[in-house]
């Protein structure tokens, strides 16, 4: 039996492109402080939130897969003197222009301070559309970011934040010199180093050492209105949280990251954004409504 010529049709796509389709369903909005809570495990600082923290959530079908959390700025920050050189101290500063130094800041900047998205929907793109978008509906002219993982994932960079040269902490030379001098473990093994504190016969006048390093070169603790009830907070602080604390101070590189909001100022933005909506126009392009 012949079987009949059947014609076969072959289309190439010069320029192919990934796709999601359940990214036409998802939508980024304002959340709450329980959608955080709802994902809050899923991240690395799942133990705070910033000074005055903002929510955002991504939703599909009216269900939280991601939240984003913005926060106040710091009063200083060294990478960002490099970006914004009219904001570094200086020698002729006075009560005065420190304290304009902090109201335009607070005017004019935010931080994304946590960032979060359900480990069933990552590496589809939504992390980098939901921070641009977030970046626009949050209305504010710059928008920070201070991130580790962004030497090894690209997603701030896709969102438009354009980042420095990673520096080491302040606190670098200082922590080595605390960390060499007291612990025989390597400074950047975790466990290593509060398992040594732990088992140490010195226990007591080694944990209080590390408390009073801790609190006089955390600028967390110094800065501002945190100094009130420094005390009280580094005294609770068992073996393992002053650790972690003199680790991130002094061996923390993280990179940061600007975005300078081409929408900041408009009042025609929506308060719901489709997550597609980031395709309608580059990065760093004012938004198409």
């Amino acid at each position: 039996m012949m079987l009949p010529d059947i014609e076969t049709l072959i289309e190439r796509n010069a320029s192919p492109r990934a796709s999601f389709a359940l990214t036409d369903e998802m939508f980024v909005e304002r959340g709450t402080k329980a959608d955080w809570e709802l994902l809050h495990d899923l991240h690395y600082k799942a133990e705070g939130l910033p000074i005055g923290p903002q929510f955002w959530k991504l939703t599909l079908y009216g269900q939280t897969i991601g939240v984003l959390v913005m926060g106040m700025p710091k009063g200083m920050l060294k990478e960002r003197h490099l970006v914004f050189r009219n904001l570094a101290p200086g020698s002729g500063d006075t009560k005065l222009t420190n304290t304009n130094r902090y109201k335009y800041l607070n005017a004019n900047f935010r931080v994304v301070s946590r960032f979060v998205v359900d480990t069933m929907f990552r590496g589809i793109g939504a992390g980098y559309r939901m921070m641009n978008l977030v970046a626009r509906l949050d209305g504010h002219k710059n928008i920070e970011i201070q991130s580790s993982m962004s030497k090894f994932n690209a997603f701030g960079q896709k969102a438009g934040f354009k980042f420095v040269k990673p520096m080491n902490a302040n606190k670098f030379d200082a922590g080595m010199k605390f960390f060499r001098g007291n612990f025989e473990s390597t400074p950047q093994d975790f466990e290593a180093i509060v398992n040594e504190l732990e088992a140490s016969p010195r226990f007591e006048q080694l944990l209080a050492a590390c408390k009073e390093f801790y609190q006089k070169n955390s600028a967390q603790e110094n800065t501002g209105s945190a100094r009130d009830g420094a005390d009280a907070r580094v005294a609770a602080m068992t073996p393992r949280d002053v650790i972690k604390g003199i680790q991130q101070m002094s061996l923390a590189s993280p990179m940061y990251g600007i975005y300078q909001n081409p929408d900041a100022g408009r009042t025609d933005m929506p308060e719901r954004l489709a997550l597609t909506a980031f395709d309608r126009q580059k990065p760093n392009e004012r938004f198409v409504l």
